[in-house]
Parts: C-alpha cells; structure tokens; sequence
C-alpha cells in the first residue's frame, strides 16, 4: 500500500457498502460506487450512479399524512457485467456472484493517482476450474460524460467458453438509506431500450415528477479471440449484450465496456439520447480513455498539491481524492450546490445544507471557478428565499435549511428515529443561520480572489437581502435595550424547543446572533464602499429603502448574546437546563453520539438538557480568529477575554456527545488556535470518520464532504493561521505536534502555484515567477512584502507564534 492507494484484502459482505461509498469514482458530473458490477442492488451490495442536480420529488405516506421528499435520483445502473463459465464438456454453470461462491484473492486497489478502481480475484467452480478476473474502471475526468470498465478473463487450468452479459439495468430505485425505504422510492419511468449493430445499447428514462431525460449508451468490444457468438436484446427494463468468447489458459479474454451518460439538464445538446450515441461511438478505447483521463488527474492535483508525512497525509489525500470527484472544474458549468454526503450515497437526499462553509474555503484558495458557480446555485435561488421569507411576513432573504432543485425548503417535516421506530416532528428548517453560512462565504470568496464584479453585483445581492432578514427578523427588548432573534434552532441540532414548550425554537442562540451581527456589518460596509451609481441602482434593485439602514447599524451593534456562570450560553435560557449524567449513559450504551434518539427511546427529550451533538457555540472560533472574534463582541457592546473564551471551551467540551462528524472538525481547531494539546485527539477523530465509519454505519450512505473537506482546511488555514482580507496572506501558524511538517500549494488572486511548507521551525511561502504583482504578507508583529519569484521563510519560536520574517530571494520552494 503506498501513499496514493488505499486496498482492500478478501470479501467481506458486512463492509461492501462502507467500501462501496469510499471507492466511488466521478467526475463532478456524475458519479459512480465501488459496487461489484455483477451483482444489482440487495443487503449487501448497492450499485448506484447519481449525476449532480438530478433530483426528482414524490410523495409518500408517513405516520398517516402525506408527505413529500425531493431525492437525488439513482439512475440507471451501468456497470451490470457479469460472466458464466461453459467448459468444453458442454455443461453450462451459474453466473458469477460473490454471495453464492466466495472468490479468493480478492483484492480492490483504489489509485488515487489515476483515480480508477481495480479488482482482482479467482473464481472457482464444483470442478476446480479456475477463472482469474481483473477489472479496472474510471470514470473520466477530462470527458465528464464517460465512463469505462476493463475486464481481463483468464482460464488457469481449463479450456471452454465464458458466457459474458454486458448491461444497461433500469430496474433500480433509490433504496440505499434503510430508514428511508417506508418512503416511495422508484423514481426513474418512462424507460425505453434499444441497440445499434453490432455493439451499442442504448437505454433512456425520465424522472417521475421533475421529467428530467436520462441516456445511456454503452459500447461493449471484445479483445483477444474473436467471440463465437453476439448478441444484443432486451430483458424487461434492461438491454443487454450478450458474448460467448472461447477461452484456454495463457490466451486472456479483454471486455472493454465503455459508457456515455446525458441528460436533458446538459447544455449544447440537441436531445440526451442522440448526444449519448455520438459519444459512445467516437470515444477512443480503454487504454486511450485512460491515458487522457490520467493526464486530467495530474493537472488536478498539480492545482491541489498536499503533503503530510504519514497515515494523516494519506487520509488527507484521500479526503481530496472525494472533495474533487464531487465537485471538479466541470462543476464550473453546472447548476448545483454542495450536496452533504457527496455523490457517493443517498443519507439527507442528496441535500444541500451549510456544507459549503467547510468547503468554499478551500476551493476559494484552488478552483475559484468552483467556488463562484456554487455561490451561483445560491443566487439562481434568491427570488425563492425572498419569497420564503414573505411567506412568513418578513423581509430579505430567508435561504433553506436544505436545499434542492429550485431551492424551496427540502427539509423532512417528520424523521425516524430507528431506535424507537418512531416518525418525530422535524423542527431543524428553524436553524435560519445558513443564510449567515451563503453570506460568509460570498465574502470569503471575494476576499480570497479579489473578485470585485461578484462582490458588487451576485455577492452584493445576496449579502444585503440576507442581512435584511436579519434586520426586519431581530426584535428589540426596550427593559433589557437589546435586539433580540427569537424561534430559531442553532447548529446544535438536539434543542429545538424550550421543556415543555408548545412551540419549536429557541431565543438568541449565540452562533445566529453573533453571525447576524456579522453580516450585517459586512452588509454595510459593502454597501458604503461600492460606487455611487451602484449602489443606487442595487438599493433601486432590490427596493431597500434608504430608512433601513440605520436599523441594520443599531441591531449589528445591539444583538443580544446570553451568558450564564461566567460562559457564553448557546441560548437564553441554556443555563437552567439539568444536567447529563454523562457517564451513566456511557456506561449503558457505550457509543451516545446520537444522544438525542437513545433518549426519546427512553420516552425522555435531549431538550432538558445541557448537551450538546457538535459545535455550536465553538463555531464562532471556527469561523473567526481570536483577533476577529474579539472585535465581533466588542462592537457588540461584550468583553470577550480570553479567559472567558477558553472557559466556554472547556464548558461545551464536556458537554458535547461529538453526534456529528463535523464536530471533531471543528473542536480540533479551536484547541488548536488556543494552543492546546488536545487538539490533536479531536483532529485524529475528523481524520478517521469516514474511513472508520465512526458514525455506526453512515458511510455506506455517502461520505461527509463538509468534514473531508474541513480537514483540508484545517491545514490550509487552521495551522497557518492563513486568513486573506484586506488584499494580504495573514499569517498565524499555531503548533500541533503530530502535523509539525506539512506543504501545499494555493492560487491567490492572480498568483498560481504559491507554494506553503513547514519544516524544522520554519514556514516558507514561495510565490512563482510571473509578471503579477507582490504579495503583502502579515504576521502578528510585521507585514513583508514578497514579490514574484522570490521566497519568505518565517523563523517559528517553539510556542508557534511567527515572529521573524527573512527574506529569501529565489525560485519558490
């Protein structure tokens, strides 16, 4: 196993489906899991390819009501191969299925170099003849509408025939969250099948409601003896290939089978099914296909180079590996937003939540291009918060909690609780702060690239209707001369009403109020250095009157944030909640991540106490440096010193069950940036979450993109202290022991292949040759000034703080 691979010894029927969402290959067009391609969809194993912003809405019935649920769609399977042995003696044997004879040497290597997916295995039968199998398959990443699967059969000790059916399966439906099967789930009809002699099948679907238009084409050729028979036809909602090919030892069978996928959200098409064809018909073969597709990936990770010595730089790297395979430069030109569990499963839907908090960021600093196309999903979708906010007698924008096709409000109204079986109201649509999230990473993005004509024109919209919200939302207290946000749900997740309250929501959660604030601020002071005549055509635009303004001034300087003991509470009223006895819960149950259904099972509610699932609090020092976090209160009228700041740490830490693969995230930077050696314990669990499926079981439904992603961040800019505002790099390394080495590059404004590295107490920014400007870079006691071509090595004191800056002219490093 080397650094760029992750393998996978033997079969294991229990973890086919974790291994499945963590070998996924795609292309930020679509994706595809590491499902074996013999077998269709069952306990054990889930094909499934999903292509991004394909959803599809349908109603079901819930604890007697009817209720409706907007998916991202499974389409049709096209990775269906499977093979039968015909020995010479004229008996015919079963097909090939892992489940009813065990093959040995089974081995997947995952490349992330390359990004293909291989398997290697022997199959045996009732005679002791053995067939060795080697598949290799991509999805491509320079033709983000192909897809290609190579088999090699070999005979090892007998002479006969292979029977191979090569397909193109419609009969799936989205079944690979359990607790969501009660739901109706068949979304793909209209299914029609067809072939062009001698080798293409075709198949073309529509979704049920949004009557999205889905084509396949699939080329299937045969390399090495020439096949005894062909033969192409339909079996109900499948058309298949069907290839007698001769076989004898030494002499290898090699079955490339080669995939287009279109469908009618595709621009520059005349019609999917046509567009398929062609493109099926002129694709090159495999080794070409993979030879282009290979180059696609070196330029790739050329733009996001990382290296970290060790089992963490691996994890990262694979981490990587799945944030570009959801979204890659070909998402540039899509309509899509981030959605939570990547393209690898089916938990949340296929949703987009808060998310991109934790990947904007990244991508502002690689693929900026990235960045501003989901930053337009958002956009596209502002008449529809606008009118969601009307809808409930407010003003400004009020963007979803999760999101979808046309950015309506996805979020369930009831959920499953799967240790009671209970269906439970869903109050989670309350958490309003995701709207601060769209706003934050406007500002991020045009900070991190300078892109002034998003800031002043999409940006500004967004910010200033978000802000608006915010505004017409606060109400004030005239007894205590403070605004106040009332009925809302924080990033917590477990409180979402008071004890006993007849209501859902919550008062004055300090994420959402200290974020307003934020915004807010941001808001106006946009809107006080944009261009006269812009803005009065924006403020002309988006009909805000001139008397607002004032008002957002008052409330970002008067926004209520509760304190109790000495803490920052999460809400009014946090601090006369009872408390856990956390370790009798752990001592009963052992793992109480999802704290909140162990104590509805026992007919209690995660209301009445003071715990907390993840960060919600600490997502302040997420988002924030000390510095900036400091200043926020300040213009708040708060003191927030450091020893308040650090007991409030310490407060949430022993009060958070960590529900939330987010939450190891985020406590490991906030420890981190308070220069405290737990951080690592807390980073250590953010790196494993996935890999370790630590959540029970979640994995095999999608990765967690948000924290993947996160963890990149956290070395990016948690470790460097990297913060870009005011047209300058800041920097702040903070030490961690276990990450003391680390190097990556970044794109910054028109700089490309900045390149970062810490070694033995020194941090080292090199800027590339090139005839753009000099990078300003700041650091708590200096700023210096680097210019193109030259290099800036940063002597580190043990505590970490980067005090000496040296001057290092020279190619970048």
């Amino acid at each position: 196993m080397s650094d760029w691979t992750w393998e996978y010894e033997g079969y294991d029927p229990a973890a086919e489906q974790l291994r499945e969402a963590l070998c996924t290959l795609g292309n930020g067009y679509f994706a595809t899991r590491g499902a074996v391609p013999e077998c269709r969809a069952g306990l054990t194993h889930y094909p499934a390819t999903y292509a991004a912003g394909v959803y599809d809405r349908l109603e079901s019935a819930v604890a007697g009501r009817r209720v409706v649920n907007e998916d991202l769609v499974n389409l049709p399977n096209w990775l269906l191969l499977r093979f039968r042995l015909r020995p010479a003696d004229g008996t015919v044997g079963p097909w090939f299925s892992p489940d009813t004879r065990r093959p040995t040497d089974h081995r997947h290597v995952l490349d992330l170099r390359r990004a293909t997916l291989t398997r290697t295995f022997r199959s045996h039968d009732d005679k002791g003849r053995v067939l060795s199998v080697e598949q290799v398959r991509l999805v491509h990443m320079a033709d983000p509408h192909l897809a290609a699967l190579r088999t090699v059969l070999t005979a090892e000790n007998w002479s006969g025939e292979v029977e191979i059916e090569s397909g193109l399966d419609a009969e799936v439906i989205n079944g690979n969250v359990h607790r969501y099967r009660a739901l109706e789930s068949r979304h793909v009809t209209r299914v029609h099948t067809g072939a062009r002699e001698p080798r293409t099948l075709w198949l073309t679907c529509r979704t049920r409601t949004s009557d999205v238009g889905v084509a396949l084409a699939a080329r299937t050729v045969v390399g090495g003896p020439s096949p005894a028979s062909s033969e192409l036809g339909t079996v109900r909602r499948r058309v298949v290939h069907r290839l007698v090919v001769p076989v004898a030892p030494g002499r290898p069978v090699t079955v490339d089978k080669t995939v287009a996928l279109h469908t009618s959200r595709d621009a520059a098409i005349s019609d999917p099914l046509g567009a398929a064809l062609d493109r099926v018909s002129t694709a090159g073969d495999f080794p070409a296909l993979l030879s282009c597709h290979a180059a696609a990936w070196e330029r790739l990770w050329r733009r996001a180079e990382i290296e970290v010595p060790g089992r963490a730089g691996r994890v990262l790297r694979l981490h990587l590996f799945h944030v570009l395979q959801t979204l890659s430069p070909h998402t540039a030109g899509l309509d899509v937003g981030v959605p939570a569990r990547g393209l690898h499963g089916e938990a949340y839907r296929g949703h987009v939540f808060w998310d991109e908090l934790f990947v904007l960021p990244y991508l502002n600093l690689h693929f900026p291009e990235v960045s501003r196309a989901l930053l337009n999903y958002r956009h596209r979708r502002l008449p529809r918060a606008c009118r969601s906010a009307a809808a409930v007698g407010r003003r400004g924008a009020m963007y979803p909690w999760q999101s979808g096709s046309d950015g309506r409000e996805e979020t369930q109204e009831r959920h499953l609780n799967p240790r009671s079986g209970r269906w439970l109201p869903d109050h989670s649509r309350l958490q309003r702060h995701v709207g601060s999230a769209v706003a934050y990473n406007v500002w991020q993005y045009c900070e991190a690239t300078g892109d002034t004509e998003f800031l002043h024109t999409k940006g500004a919209e967004m910010l200033l209707q978000i802000a608006r919200f915010w505004a017409d939302l606060a109400v004030l207290d005239p007894a205590a001369g403070r605004y106040r946000i009332r009925g809302v749900v924080g990033p917590d997740e477990y409180h979402d009403s008071y004890p006993g309250a007849a209501l859902p929501g919550l008062d004055d959660n300090a994420y959402t109020n200290v974020m307003a604030a934020w915004v807010l601020a941001r808001a106006l002071d946009l809107v006080g250095r944009l261009p006269v005549w812009r803005r009065e055509e924006l403020l002309d635009r988006i009909g805000l009157d001139g008397d607002e303004l004032p008002r957002w001034e008052d409330v970002s300087r008067r926004l209520t944030v509760p304190f109790h003991e000495g803490v920052i509470s999460q809400f009014a009223g946090y601090g006369e909640l009872a408390e856990l006895d956390w370790d009798a819960y752990r001592e009963r149950y052992g793992d109480i991540r999802r704290l909140d259904r162990i104590l509805e099972a026992e007919g209690d509610t995660v209301n009445r106490y003071r715990a907390s699932k993840q960060a919600d609090v600490l997502m302040l020092g997420y988002l924030f440096s000390p510095a900036e976090l400091r200043g926020l209160f300040r213009r708040l009228g708060y003191d927030l010193e450091d020893e308040v700041w650090r007991r409030t740490v310490d407060y949430y830490l022993r009060r958070t069950s960590h529900g939330s693969t987010l939450s190891g995230l985020v406590h490991g930077l906030v420890l981190a940036r308070a220069r405290r050696a737990d951080a690592w314990r807390y980073v250590q669990e953010a790196l494993e979450a996935d890999i370790a499926d630590i959540q029970g079981g979640t994995t095999g439904e999608g990765i967690h993109l948000g924290a993947m992603a996160g963890t990149l961040d956290l070395v990016q800019r948690g470790l460097t202290g990297l913060e870009t505002r005011e047209g300058a790099l800041w920097l702040d390394p903070v030490p961690m022991p276990a990450l003391s080495e680390y190097g990556f590059s970044l794109r910054y404004r028109g700089h490309w292949g900045i390149s970062v590295r810490r070694r033995s107490g020194r941090l080292q920014i090199g800027i590339p040759d090139s005839e753009e400007s000099s990078i300003r870079v700041v650091l708590p006691d200096r700023a210096v000034t680097v210019a193109p071509g030259e290099t800036c090595t940063l002597v580190l004191p043990e505590e970490g703080s980067a005090r000496t800056g040296t001057l290092v002219p020279g190619p970048d490093s």
